[in-house]
């Protein structure tokens, strides 16, 4: 008999697993079992509740993206302009979201997404979603919201390719002090 109410749990586990083991491998050559390994589960638990290791890893990705938006979501209300672009910035390099199992996980899903069409449906979404955000907090601050918005988009996902790719721990404060400067030149 299955336990009532361990299914969120068990997929849960085998969601921060599948972070975790793709950021200490690096890649997504992990195996399923690894992953249910990790996480304390069979790999045939694991294969009934996503059906394949692409699909617990987008699995993956979409809480690492519920997660920033939830961290972004935190800091929006009553902001506006300038404050509203530092709360994007915040949680973009925040601990829970610049740590180097995410990190290393959005190397891998840009690389997913050029051979899997859901994939790259779901990074399409975010980086709308993202240059959405930044296009409504720019346009009290610049007249170029739009240019502003898409540099600013490349910056963040450059300082994610060099974090992932770099052997030193991941700083976040480094990168938000980083595309602060960024902002405060392109802005005054």
């Amino acid at each position: 008999m299955p336990k009532l109410g361990a299914e969120p749990i068990r997929k849960a586990a085998l969601i921060n697993a599948a972070i975790d083991q793709v950021g200490s491998a690096g890649t997504l050559d992990v195996t399923v079992a690894q992953i249910a390994r990790a996480a304390g589960v069979s790999p045939a638990l694991a294969h009934h509740y996503f059906g394949s290791k692409d699909q617990i890893f987008l699995a993956a990705m979409r809480h690492i993206m519920s997660n920033f938006g939830e961290s972004v979501l935190l800091g929006l209300p009553g902001t506006s302009g300038r404050r509203r672009l530092a709360v994007i910035v915040s949680a973009s390099f925040g601990a829970p979201n610049f740590r180097h199992e995410v990190v290393s996980a959005w190397l891998n899903f840009y690389a997913l997404s050029l051979v899997n069409d859901e994939a790259a449906r779901l990074l399409k979404v975010y980086h709308r979603r993202l240059r959405s955000n930044l296009i409504v907090a720019l346009r009290p601050v610049s007249d170029r919201p739009e240019a502003v918005a898409e540099t600013l988009g490349a910056l963040i996902d450059g300082v994610y390719l060099r974090a992932a790719l770099s052997h030193a721990p991941t700083n976040g404060f480094a990168a938000v002090r980083m595309v602060n400067d960024y902002l405060d030149e392109v802005l005054t």
